[in-house]
């Protein structure tokens, strides 16, 4: 069963370099880190069959200790953790893991089982609200459709209908750029960049990916 909205996620070249051996129960420790702020949310305990479940669903699943058996985050609550990226440390003992919190990542509610704040107002700030608003509001409108959404009734149209979007707001950016009414203007820039969000999603391509063509411009 796929639970991950971001099924896209990196797996670095690190990866297959882990060394379960080094243990005598076959655990290594996993640290997860939140993929907006950098913030660690949890530490857990992977074992081979854990990691290969956690590369399977795209979402962190542990070997619990204490139970004896794998175990999905959010399995019981429902704040799941979804993966973007696997890497692992020089020594090939550590595994990090960056993730997206789908809530609050410690069993007594708090945002991080250190005690930090890692809300969404703190997640999301201005330069990465655009990965936030594909990755985990477009693309959960794509795979659970509302009849009442917007962005849903524009996937059931398929990429025809989304790529008509972009080039009419396209062509309003346009025109609302020889005017003087710079509100008007910002909008009309928001409604664009929105409907490039939504072909993106379509042709399952991360924005990280065009920024990554763009960085790679201008280094």
């Amino acid at each position: 069963m796929q639970l991950c909205p971001n099924d896209r996620f990196k797996m670095s070249d690190t990866f297959s370099t882990i060394d379960f051996d080094k243990s005598p129960d076959g655990l290594v420790p996993a640290i997860i880190q939140d993929s907006n702020t950098s913030k660690v949310l949890m530490l857990g305990y992977m074992n081979q069959e854990a990691l290969e479940k956690t590369k399977e669903l795209g979402t962190v699943t542990f070997f619990s200790r204490s139970k004896q058996r794998l175990w999905t985050k959010g399995e019981t609550s429902g704040n799941f953790l979804f993966v973007n990226e696997i890497t692992a440390d020089c020594d090939g003992d550590t595994i990090l893991i960056k993730a997206t919190p789908a809530g609050p990542t410690c069993h007594t509610g708090a945002d991080t089982c250190f005690g930090e704040k890692n809300s969404q107002d703190a997640r999301i700030g201005e330069a990465s609200f655009l990965n936030y608003l594909q990755k985990e509001v477009i693309r959960e409108r794509k795979l659970n459709p509302q009849d009442e959404s917007y962005t849903s009734s524009l996937f059931r149209k398929g990429i025809n209908k989304i790529a008509q979007k972009v080039g009419e707001e396209a062509v309003e950016v346009v025109i609302e750029s020889k005017d003087d009414d710079a509100d008007l203007f910002k909008n009309e820039v928001s409604d664009l960049l929105f409907h490039l969000l939504v072909l993106l999603e379509q042709k399952n391509i991360d924005l990280d990916e065009v920024i990554g063509v763009l960085r790679s411009r201008h280094q």
